[in-house]
């Protein structure tokens, strides 16, 4: 019998299917797919959510028969990043967070090592200030101060480079900046003798190089007896004693043991409108705790060596560090408290630097004339970019790669400009000396196109382009317990691929199932074994 006779009212009432209105999505809802059509946007939000400890009940995916069909999104989701438009919706490789969340997953490190590599720095780092404390009388009162990636839980791939301080405090000093940027100085007693007075220069100001050169051979005098400790040929400028430890059953570690001076008075004024900043993003109770923290000193000079100025020598004189505070704001990084607590919401703030770092090793492993650029170039971008963008809600784990992509556009800038300017002492320009402007412009164009383009860089290390990369996730769920982290440090290498599909078939249902190596929740940000 013909439609025809049938009253108009009635095929008013008789509501339209939903994939009627798309032939694409229509087609693929008559015929049901081996492996169920999924909404990215919706995947992406459901993995955040079970890593929240707040969410740890186990999702039960509906049962089905096997011809019952796989439930299809209704619609597809149009978004910019950058200068692309993305689809979301159509296929495993459209979301560009995938390969983020992927990149991340394969730079964790597993717990095992990091407790093998941080129980032999804890022993190294004892044996050292024993010596220091029973057999030197200038650095009887070391204390140790441990910052760095690692100890800021930014470390990725492997637990194989470590930095511990070794400070000795100093009182009634007299700080003087040596050139016009503020981060170098000389530094003088002002009366009394002192445990120091061996490296005095002429005119009462401690002698840097003299110092650490001392510094170094009481390091080498007490390691000859360790076994696998190798101490590293000196680098010209740097203010780090390097020790090489190749201990059994862990990655060889890099071990940088620094010399500092603590001074414990008001910061030098050309840190005004550094820190000064954060009162927006942490609040003002948060920088005044901070200043109260006083600063360190640590020798290293910048370009030659022998230039002087006002009677003062370069290699004599000492750089300013805040690498305390900085190890303080990334631990304590949310405008609110309870970020990335287990009763708060998580951030993506470390995922993004984490993803610039790699990133940056991967570039300058491809192309040599970027040695000079370093993580911190990377570290200081952040604090740049948290202080534009203070919420925690601009930082939503949610949206990892609308907040990476906007990351690389500051980080991009700044090369542009050939201006990052000293997060805490804004005259001090970390782009300037040893930098020139051809290969700021070269890194820009780099990270532009690797922005633009999805990320190839990241594909290649993972061994994920296209499905594949949504297969090769859900076969490394399935594979169980492998937790991935790249083979070596130097040069940066690409973390090893996921894994290949099982042969025996699809993954079993459920999140829990689909992803346990994802279970062990890398959004808590919990302190790594602390050396």
């Amino acid at each position: 019998m013909s439609g025809r006779g049938k009253p108009r009212s009635v095929r008013a009432k008789s509501p339209e299917p939903a994939h009627v209105k798309n032939p694409v999505r229509a087609k693929s809802a008559r015929q049901p797919p081996k492996e169920p059509v999924k909404d990215t946007k919706k995947e992406t939000q459901q993995v955040i959510d079970e890593y929240n400890p707040k969410k740890t009940k186990e999702h039960k995916q509906p049962n089905r028969t096997t011809g019952e069909k796989a439930p299809v999104p209704q619609k597809c989701v149009e978004f910019k990043t950058g200068s692309r438009m993305v689809k979301k919706g159509y296929s495993v490789d459209s979301n560009p967070n995938k390969i983020l969340f992927t990149t991340i997953e394969q730079l964790k490190i597993k717990k095992k090592q990091k407790s093998e590599s941080a129980s032999i720095v804890n022993d190294t780092v004892k044996h050292i200030m024993d010596h220091m404390k029973k057999c030197t009388e200038c650095f009887k009162d070391v204390n140790d101060l441990r910052t760095g990636s690692y100890y800021e839980n930014l470390k990725i791939s492997n637990p194989d480079e470590f930095d511990v301080m070794l400070t000795v405090p100093v009182k009634r000093v007299d700080i003087r900046p040596f050139g016009d940027v503020g981060a170098f100085y000389s530094v003088a007693f002002k009366r009394g003798k002192h445990s120091l007075d061996r490296f005095l220069c002429e005119d009462n100001t401690i002698s840097a190089s003299g110092m650490l050169t001392e510094f170094r051979n009481e390091v080498k005098t007490c390691v000859k007896i360790l076994e696998d400790v190798e101490l590293e040929k000196k680098k010209k400028g740097c203010p780090a004693v390097t020790l090489l430890i190749n201990g059994t059953g862990t990655v060889p570690i890099s071990l940088d043991i620094v010399l500092g001076l603590e001074v414990r008075s008001s910061w030098p004024t050309f840190t005004q409108g550094g820190i000064d900043k954060i009162d927006i993003w942490l609040g003002t109770k948060v920088k005044k705790e901070q200043k109260l923290k006083g600063y360190y000193l640590v020798p290293k000079y910048e370009g030659k060596g022998t230039v002087e100025r006002e009677g003062v020598c370069a290699k004599d004189t000492w750089r300013i560090s805040f690498s305390h505070v900085e190890k303080s704001i990334l631990t304590n990084h949310g405008s609110q408290k309870t970020c990335c607590e287990a009763s708060g919401t998580r951030c993506c703030r470390k995922f993004c630097l984490k993803l610039l770092k790699h990133l940056l090793d991967l570039l300058k492993a491809e192309n040599p004339r970027l040695s000079k650029f370093c993580s911190y170039h990377a570290k200081t971008t952040l604090l740049h970019a948290c202080c534009s963008r203070t919420q925690d809600s601009d930082w939503e784990a949610a949206q990892l790669g609308l907040c990476f992509q906007q990351l690389l556009e500051d980080f991009e800038g700044h090369l542009k400009d050939g201006m990052l300017p000293n997060f805490f002492i804004p005259k001090h320009n970390l782009l300037g000396s040893g930098h020139d402007r051809k290969s700021c412009q070269f890194l820009a164009r780099r990270i532009e196109e690797e922005r633009n383009n999805g990320f190839p860089i990241f594909r290649k290390c993972s061994g994920l382009s296209g499905a594949a990369a949504g297969a090769s996730r859900l076969s490394s769920a399935a594979a169980g317990a492998s937790r991935l982290s790249g083979a070596a440090a130097e040069p940066p290498a690409c973390p090893a691929p996921l894994p290949e599909p099982p042969a025996s078939g699809a993954c079993p249902a459920g999140a829990a199932a689909r992803a346990p190596h994802l279970y062990e929740s890398h959004w808590a940000f919990p302190n790594p074994t602390s050396p």
